[in-house]
């Protein structure tokens, strides 16, 4: 017969070999790798550049093996709101990346939605800005998703002091992710760049959604007075900020595409 101890113990093991389950699952899952590409257009050109997304471009994606995940424009004009798409798509591998775009680009029909697209002018005023990123342990799934209600994104980047992205880490992960949920914060996804001119060891990188922007800034604010956060952010900081001053956090809120596959 089990006594009280040996049943306490199989409960704790049975426990821990569900959390150990659990996080080889995650990982599996947040093996991808991502790309955050960023597209400026030339003055007027938005519109086209959206429309060649929204008709060809992402259906193009998906036949060369690249993953749709979300596509937003900015919402103020003093971040981009007239000349800026920011989207997100996932690949099997850097190697497959490199697989699928070439494949795209030598698409016969890419190359002549490009060319029609651009009968009456070059759409981007300057070559597409690309990171390739991997998600952190603590992110959640990042698949694709609808909500039934109107509602914002934020990118935010973080940029520490060398070797502090760890600590920053950390800090996400025992604290800051937890209190953006009780603060009505919702979590899209977090990554971390995976070559070092664009971040890697230095950068985390991050969006969350909103039901609008006056509900994201007002939720920040919650955070900030948060006596837990308060806490938690003296305790990490005995050594320093975890984030360079004074230009260490950017933020830009974004309203999603009628085509993205996450809105």
């Amino acid at each position: 017969m089990n006594t009280p101890f040996t049943r306490r113990a199989w409960i704790a093991s049975t426990a821990a070999a569900m959390i150990c389950l659990t996080s080889i699952v995650h990982a599996v899952e947040d093996s991808r790798i991502f790309e955050l590409r960023v597209y400026t257009t030339a003055e007027g050109k938005l519109p086209d550049l959206l429309a060649r997304f929204r008709d060809h471009t992402c259906q193009l994606f998906e036949k060369h093996g690249m993953e749709n995940i979300g596509y937003w424009v900015p919402i103020e004009k003093s971040e981009g709101a007239e000349n800026t798409l920011i989207y997100i798509i996932a690949h099997k591998s850097r190697a497959a990346a490199t697989d699928s775009w070439e494949a795209f680009r030598k698409d016969p029909e890419w190359q002549a939605v490009a060319k029609a697209s651009e009968a009456n002018g070059k759409i981007l005023a300057q070559k597409p800005q690309a990171t390739f990123l991997t998600a952190t342990d603590y992110s959640v799934a990042i698949h694709p998703s609808v909500s039934s209600v109107e509602s914002v994104f934020e990118l935010r980047t973080y940029t520490t002091p060398e070797g502090k992205l760890d600590a920053l880490h950390s800090r996400f992960r025992d604290h800051t992710v937890g209190l953006f949920s009780r603060h009505g914060m919702k979590h899209t996804g977090y990554w971390t760049p995976t070559d070092p001119d664009a971040g890697a060891g230095t950068k985390l990188i991050y969006i969350l959604n909103h039901p609008s922007k006056e509900a994201g800034l007002k939720g920040f604010e919650a955070f900030r007075a948060d006596p837990e956060w308060i806490s938690a952010k003296a305790e990490s900081e005995k050594s320093g900020p975890l984030t360079v001053q004074p230009d260490g956090v950017k933020s830009v809120y974004l309203k999603a595409t009628d085509f993205s596959p996450i809105r």
